[in-house]
């Protein structure tokens, strides 16, 4: 059999075939050329973050070593014996305020009549005595001594009796069981009174939800005295150095004024002086004092960064106090022997506390006190 030759049409359809495998195979390979190459890129970004954060990591480290406060106890480091701040010149580093020149207004360091009445209210409570007086009746809000034995079927049992040892009790303060205040209300001192109660539930395991009945004796009722000449006389003429129920409250008055004038004057003059520069050796010893006294209050640090930018801020709001305060005190051209006031301290306070203190803070101290009295002073 003759054997058929193959047109050129058969020729082109293999060529095609063969020139479309080619392309194909030629865009597979820049398919999987690219493919390799974004998984290098993608290699490469992936180390490039990791280096990155491993040197954030390292850089933030570092720079918390840097800028890492170490805790302190030397409160005069950065002071001079006397007082004064090492190597601090008032005058350049400080714009103070014109404190001679103040307007104080009245209103605002006046005395007012709640605090005033406030005060001679705890002043009266603190001499309250216990009355046996057996006309009085014990009303709500009273505080009553007593003396009680409480029973279970019969029984007395543990925590249910005073032992005759006396037991101060305010009625209404639901101090007690139930209602077991509320039963002594009409009741007078030397009556004996059954009071009888349900115990709760959360008592104890053996007297849970019980009844339970206490014998009471009512000892008095405490009463606070009123504000008289006679109370005056008797209880503060010596400690206040006052005769009359008037001349106590006058005075009252006036520690009041004093208290709101000093605090008006402070605040002006530390709201209205400006720092040129900070005694950088001094913020940094105040920092670790700071420091210090927030670890042993067992302050946690939840961002260690953002706690020294605020421990830095801190410190430099109390040295600029400080600063205010000793440049009134030299503007004022005040002094005192600060060998002198340290002695004084030793005997008053102790060697051991002086010492851990330090001459300098001591004297700051008193630099500060000078500075105020002169200052409210002032204004008097």
């Amino acid at each position: 059999m003759e054997k058929k030759k193959s047109t050129g049409m058969d020729g082109d359809a293999n060529v095609s075939k063969s020139k479309a495998k080619r392309e194909a195979r030629k865009k597979q390979v820049q398919k999987e050329k690219r493919k390799a190459g974004a998984s290098r890129i993608m290699w490469t970004a992936a180390a490039a973050i990791i280096i990155l954060g491993i040197l954030f990591v390292v850089g933030k480290q570092m720079y918390l070593m840097a800028i890492r406060t170490t805790p302190g106890t030397d409160y005069s480091a950065g002071l001079m014996d006397d007082g004064s701040i090492e190597n601090a010149d008032m005058a350049s580093m400080l714009n103070l305020a014109d404190y001679k020149n103040i307007t104080v207004p009245e209103e605002e360091v006046a005395a007012t009549a709640e605090e005033v009445e406030e005060r001679i209210t705890s002043m009266l409570e603190s001499h309250k005595e216990l009355s046996t007086d057996e006309q009085m009746e014990i009303a709500d809000g009273n505080e009553v001594n007593i003396d009680f034995v409480g029973t279970v079927d019969g029984e007395e049992f543990e925590g249910g009796s005073s032992d005759g040892a006396g037991y101060d009790l305010t009625i209404g303060s639901g101090s007690f069981v139930d209602d077991f205040e509320q039963q002594l209300i009409g009741h007078r001192p030397g009556e004996e009174v059954t009071v009888d109660v349900t115990l709760p539930e959360n008592y104890s395991e053996e007297l849970a939800g019980k009844d339970a009945s206490f014998a009471v004796t009512v000892n008095g009722i405490m009463v606070t005295p009123e504000l008289t000449d006679a109370f005056v006389a008797e209880n503060l003429a010596d400690t206040e150095n006052v005769s009359t129920a008037a001349a106590y409250r006058d005075k009252v008055e006036d520690e009041f004024y004093q208290e709101h004038l000093q605090e008006y004057l402070t605040n002006y003059v530390l709201e209205h002086s400006t720092v040129n520069t900070y005694p950088k050796k001094y913020v940094k010893a105040t920092k670790s004092i700071l420091k210090q006294e927030d670890e042993n209050s067992g302050m946690e640090m939840e961002d260690e960064i953002v706690y020294e930018k605020e421990l830095t801020q801190r410190a430099e709001e109390e040295v600029k106090e400080k600063m205010v305060y000793q440049a009134v005190f030299e503007d004022a051209g005040l002094s005192f022997d600060a060998d002198a006031y340290y002695n004084e301290q030793v005997e008053t306070m102790g060697e051991e506390y002086a010492q851990s203190q330090g001459a300098g803070y001591l004297a700051q101290g008193e630099i500060r006190r000078m500075a105020i009295d002169y200052l409210v002073g002032l204004y008097q």
